[in-house]
């Protein structure tokens, strides 16, 4: 009797117990996101933009679209030998963010717990960034192809607003490094996600929880 009270006894204690279970939420091609993943880019991404936190459906979905077009991202890396960052770029980039945001490092780690984070978190969220970045440079820049008529349009439909951010220096010669760099940025961005869509297109993209669709 004694024996079979104390089963019970452990039967009772362990469906009592909370059980925490990381459930897949989406599959993209051979990739999975996590509920836990997509629960970790909120908080980092509300913690880096000082936003209050909110887990809420519509910032879930936000999440899973971040995560499935880093999915794409992450496979090219891979397959493409694509350069990545350090823990130690991811490091320095960490300090720049509590030297800039915050006063003191305390405060910068009570900021981290309040949002449920890691520190942790934040070099893993910071070194894949920094690869992401280096990514879209590598693969996109060198078809971002600016011509000198390029400028030259830019700066007459943007006269007014250059005149205005450089007063003292506004003529086409004092601005046109500042116009090329705008105009190639302006280029990868759209080459990126000409590409981000093209892989959607062609990728298989399964949602097991059918919320986040």
């Amino acid at each position: 009797m004694r024996l079979r009270l104390g089963l019970l006894y452990l039967m009772v204690a362990a469906a009592a117990s909370p059980v925490i279970i990381d459930r897949i939420a989406i599959v993209v091609n051979n990739q999975i996101i996590k509920q836990s993943d997509i629960e970790r880019d909120i908080r980092v991404t509300d913690f880096l933009n000082h936003d209050p936190l909110s887990l809420s459906l519509a910032a879930r979905k936000q999440a899973a679209n971040r995560l499935i077009d880093q999915a794409f991202i992450r496979h090219e890396v891979r397959v493409g030998d694509y350069p990545t960052a350090t823990f130690e770029d991811a490091d320095a980039q960490l300090s720049l963010i509590k030297k800039d945001k915050f006063k003191s490092n305390e405060a910068f780690l009570q900021a981290v717990r309040n949002y449920g984070l890691t520190v942790p978190d934040l070099r893993f969220t910071f070194r894949w960034q920094l690869t992401v970045l280096r990514f879209i440079d590598v693969r996109f820049k060198p078809a971002a192809l600016v011509t000198d008529t390029d400028v030259q349009q830019y700066y007459n439909a943007h006269l007014a607003a250059l005149r205005q951010a450089h007063p003292k220096a506004y003529a086409l010669k004092d601005v046109q490094s500042e116009i090329h760099q705008t105009l190639v940025s302006e280029k990868v961005n759209q080459l990126f996600f000409a590409w981000l869509d093209e892989q959607r297109k062609e990728a298989k993209i399964q949602y097991l929880e059918e919320k986040l669709r």
